[in-house]
């Protein structure tokens, strides 16, 4: 008898639903919230409003394109956090109402631990997973973390953000220059047209593996002030520069300490997650990184890279088949843990 697990996934602006079967992947169904667009950012209470309009239909279209009746799940997988409170009781309520009424088990997945095993999302019996251990760069909007990933459910935080992450610079940036939110994919598009070594921004000096962002956010808005006297019309004229120049240094940040942990572990495998990993600067380098290192890169299918049900449906099939469920007064939690 297959194991099917449906996970479920509302932590920030993304609802989502997936149906995976004994590991592969039946469907993965999101739907994107356009009303935070205007705000330049997400909106808390606008988007657990619009989770609760999203979660039924997205659900059931999820069930029914993986070609199975909701009597044949054998567990629900949900969010539980880190993430935006209002966001994640939709998911949790939807799961545990669904789970009393079908009389299955529910279980939690942390957010990031998602991100990380969205490499073993399999579409067919042939894909290729890492075999562990193997190093995570995980890079997205409120998150950058290096973690060694010992197994499904050993994880080891080497080094993490101490202000803001990889996204957070991008999309920051991105709304001083006028572009659309979310703009991290306006900042990876122009990246191509532009010269990356036309400006020169500061690099942190943090110690170990620890990131930093705040800095670099901070030299590239006084660079911006200081074109802009120059020349008012500098940000039409130098927007594909800026963005260049802005990629490459958040990957050098990146690469430098993922270098450092690489070297101190040993470990042979690389992988990258989260919505950063979208950036095509950023898969480019770690693609070229692993090869020149002989390393082995996994890199995630764009699908799986921003927020998804699928990677919330694999991490809970590993946490089902260890029989590790969730109790009905388990609370979500909206920091980061791992």
């Amino acid at each position: 008898m297959s194991t099917i697990i449906l996970g479920i996934e509302s932590s920030c602006d993304d609802t989502s639903a997936a149906v995976i079967s004994d590991g592969l992947l039946l469907s993965n169904v999101i739907a994107s919230q356009k009303v935070h667009e205007e705000y330049g950012g997400v909106v808390p209470e606008l988007a657990s409003r619009a989770h609760q309009q999203n979660i039924v239909p997205v659900v059931d279209a999820a069930i029914k394109r993986a070609g199975i009746d909701k009597s044949d799940l054998s567990a629900i997988a949900f969010t539980r956090g880190p993430g935006l409170l209002g966001s994640l009781l939709v998911g949790t309520s939807f799961a545990k109402g669904l789970s009393l009424g079908l009389r299955i088990p529910i279980v939690d997945v942390n957010h990031l631990h998602g991100h990380v095993l969205s490499h073993f999302v399999r579409q067919s019996p042939d894909d290729i997973v890492p075999e562990f251990p193997f190093i995570c760069l995980l890079i997205s909007g409120g998150n950058s973390q290096i973690v060694l990933v010992k197994s499904y459910r050993d994880m080891e935080i080497l080094g993490q953000t101490i202000d803001d992450a990889a996204g957070e610079a991008f999309d920051k940036c991105a709304k001083v220059m006028g572009l659309p939110y979310p703009g991290g994919p306006h900042i990876d598009r122009l990246a191509a047209e532009g010269d990356s070594k036309r400006f020169k921004f500061a690099k942190p000096h943090i110690p170990g593996l620890d990131y930093s962002f705040s800095g670099l956010k901070t030299s590239f808005l006084y660079t911006l002030r200081d074109e802009v006297k120059k020349n008012p019309d500098f940000i039409p004229e130098n927007m594909a520069d800026l963005a260049a120049s802005l990629q490459a240094t958040i990957i050098d940040i990146l690469l430098d300490k993922l270098d450092k942990a690489v070297k101190q572990t040993g470990v042979k495998t690389v992988a990258i997650g989260g919505g950063v990993s979208a950036n095509s600067g950023v898969r480019s380098a770690i693609a070229d990184y692993c090869e020149r290192h002989h390393l082995k890169a996994f890199i995630p299918q764009r699908a799986f890279t921003t927020d998804n049900a699928a990677m919330v449906a694999i991490a809970g099939y590993y946490k089902y088949l260890d029989r590790d469920f969730c109790p009905y007064d388990a609370a979500p939690f909206a920091r980061v843990t791992m």
